[in-house]
C-alpha cells in the first residue's frame, strides 16, 4: 500500500471503533490472518511465514521466520548461530528471526484485500454485539418507541438504538400504535441465529403484566407480594393470583394503589384490558370462590375425576348470581380455572334442589314399583290357591255322584 492509502486505511478503522464498537485492534489482527492466509494460497503453504500491519503507519510487511540451530538441515527454516549473530548481535540457539520477503505484488493487492475482510468482520461484530445487547436485556420488559407498523400488522420498535420487531400475533386486539408512541413490551428468550439474532418480543404475553406489576408495585419489586399466577386474555381482561405472608399487609389493596393509581397506569398501558387481583389461598375451595370475583359463590366441592385425577371445583351459586360467576361467553369462570389450575363446574342452588328432588322422586318411585311387585306376587298366589281349591271342590262333587 502507498502511504496516503495506508493513512486512509488506519483512518477508517478509527471510525469504525469509534461508530460500531469495534476494537482497531481486534480488525488489525483479524486482516492479518486473513492476508496471512491469502499469502500462502499464492507462494504455498509454510508455517514459517508471517504477515503484519505497523500500527502506525499501515504498511504490510511479509516475514519468513526461521529458527536458530547449530546445525542447518532445512535453510528455509533454520539458521546458524554465527549467521544468526551477523544480523542481531544479542541472537542465541533457539531464537526465531525475522526475514522480510520481497512481495510487492502481493503489498500491493494487500489494500483491496483488507477492504473485503473488514467488511465482512464488520457485519460479524455487528451481530455479536446486537446479540450481545438483546441478551443483556432477556426475559424483562423494557420500554420502545414506535417506528412503524408493516401492511402484515407488525409493529416495528426501537429499544435505545436496537431495532426489534413485534409479530402481529404477539400484539393485544387493543393495540393500536402510531409512529412516536412509547410502549412497554416484553424481550423472552435469545437466541443466536446463522443469520441474525432470535428474539421472543410479546405484548401478548402474561410475562409482561407480570413485569409491569413489579414495576407499578413495590411490594411485589422487594418479594414481599408474591404473584402465584396469571390467566390472561390479552386486550380483554386478566385474573392475577397474589399472595404474601405478612398477615398485616393489605395485599389486594397494595396492588391496586391509592384510588387504584397503581392498576391503573397498567390498565392504560395494556390499552384498557381489565384486571382482576385475586387473593391465593392454598385450601382449593377458597381459592377458587377469590377467583370467581365478582359472584358471590355458596359452596365449592372439590373432586377428582377420570384416569388422570382431573381435579373438578363443583361450584354452587345463587340463581341470580349464574350470570356473574360464568361471564361474557364464559370467560370469567374460564380465566378462574386456568388461574386456579381446575376445571371449574358452576351450578345455581335450584338446579342443586331440583336435583336432590328428583333423586327423591326416583327413589319413591323405586319403592313404590318394589310395593306393586310384593303385591302382584301376593295376588298371583292367592288366585293360585283359589284355581288348587275349585279343583279340590269339583273333584270332590265326582267322586260323589258316582
Amino acid at each position: 500500500m502507498k502511504g496516503r492509502d495506508q493513512k486512509i486505511f488506519l483512518e477508517a478503522l478509527d471510525e469504525l471503533e469509534k461508530e460500531k464498537g469495534i476494537l482497531k485492534e481486534e480488525l488489525l489482527e483479524t486482516i492479518e490472518t486473513a492476508l496471512l492466509a491469502a499469502y500462502k494460497k499464492n507462494y504455498g503453504e509454510k508455517d514459517n511465514v508471517k504477515v503484519t500491519i505497523n500500527r502506525n503507519s499501515g504498511d504490510v510487511k511479509v516475514y519468513s521466520q526461521r529458527l536458530i540451530v547449530e546445525n542447518v538441515e532445512n535453510p528455509e527454516e533454520e539458521i546458524s548461530l554465527e549467521d544468526a549473530i551477523s544480523v542481531k548481535k544479542r541472537a542465541k540457539l533457539g531464537d526465531i528471526l525475522d526475514f522480510e520477503i520481497n512481495a510487492e505484488s502481493f503489498k500491493r493487492n494487500a489494500i483491496q484485500n483488507a477492504k473485503q475482510i473488514v467488511v465482512q468482520k464488520v457485519r460479524e461484530c455487528e451481530k455479536r454485539n446486537i446479540f450481545n445487547k438483546f441478551k443483556e436485556i432477556e426475559n424483562s420488559i423494557v420500554s420502545a418507541n414506535v417506528r412503524k407498523t408493516d401492511e402484515k400488522g407488525n409493529l416495528y420498535v426501537d429499544i435505545n438504538g436496537l431495532e426489534a420487531i413485534v409479530p402481529q400475533k404477539e400484539l393485544s386486539p387493543m393495540d393500536k400504535f402510531v409512529q412516536g408512541d412509547r410502549i412497554k413490551i416484553f424481550i423472552g428468550e435469545v437466541e443466536e441465529a446463522t443469520k441474525f439474532t432470535k428474539t421472543f418480543v410479546s405484548r401478548k404475553s402474561e410475562e409482561l403484566l407480570r413485569g409491569l406489576l413489579e414495576l407499578e408495585v413495590p411490594e411485589i419489586y422487594e418479594g414481599i407480594i408474591e404473584i402465584k399466577n396469571i390467566a390472561r386474555e390479552a386486550g380483554s381482561r386478566s385474573k392475577v393470583a397474589v399472595y404474601s405472608s405478612d398477615e398485616n399487609l393489605d395485599v389486594k389493596g397494595a396492588c391496586i394503589g391509592r384510588n387504584g393509581m397503581r392498576i391503573q397506569t397498567i390498565i392504560d398501558e395494556l390499552q384498557g384490558e381489565k384486571i382482576d387481583v385475586v387473593l391465593w389461598n392454598e385450601d382449593v375451595r377458597e381459592f377458587v370462590k377469590n377467583a370467581l370475583n365478582p359472584a358471590q359463590v355458596l359452596s365449592v366441592e372439590v373432586v377428582e375425576e377420570g384416569e388422570n385425577d382431573l381435579k373438578v371445583a363443583k361450584v354452587v351459586v345463587a340463581e341470580n348470581q349464574l350470570s356473574l360467576a360464568i361471564g361474557k361467553k364464559g370467560q370469567n369462570s374460564r380465566l378462574a380455572a386456568r388461574l386456579c389450575g381446575v376445571k371449574i363446574d358452576i351450578h345455581t342452588g335450584s338446579d342443586e334442589m331440583a336435583g336432590s328432588e328428583e333423586d327423591e322422586l326416583e327413589e319413591k318411585s323405586a319403592f313404590q314399583d318394589s310395593l306393586d311387585e310384593t303385591e302382584n306376587i301376593e295376588k298371583t298366589s292367592d288366585s293360585q290357591n283359589d284355581i288348587e281349591v275349585e279343583e279340590s271342590a269339583f273333584a270332590g262333587l265326582s267322586e260323589d255322584n258316582e
